[in-house]
């Protein structure tokens, strides 16, 4: 019984800790951050998916160039929103540029 509640009590921690709940991070694509240079100009492009049956949308960086009017991109990064396991997830790529 005490491994079980043992077990138990380790899959809440895990949930808990790995932010299952809800997660909202911004990450550079950009691996030489110091010599990033980000321009004028920024577009996002987001996709969407709810309850993992659904998604729509085009997070692609020609679609984010477009929608900030860039011709040029120096930087992108990427923003993740997840809320309680994957039931509402959000996309979005952001670009920098001229």
């Amino acid at each position: 019984m005490k491994i079980v509640n043992l077990f138990v009590a380790a899959i809440i921690v895990m949930f808990i800790v790995t932010s299952c709940v809800y997660t909202h991070v911004l990450t550079p694509y950009d691996t030489n951050l110091d010599k990033t240079v980000l321009g004028q100009k920024t577009g996002k492009a987001a996709m969407h998916s709810v309850l993992w049956l659904v998604a729509w949308g085009d997070a692609s960086t020609a679609a984010a160039a477009k929608e900030g009017g860039l011709g040029v991109v120096n930087h992108m990064d990427r923003e993740f929103l997840n809320v309680f396991f994957g039931v509402y997830t959000e996309t979005t790529t952001i670009v920098y540029g001229d």
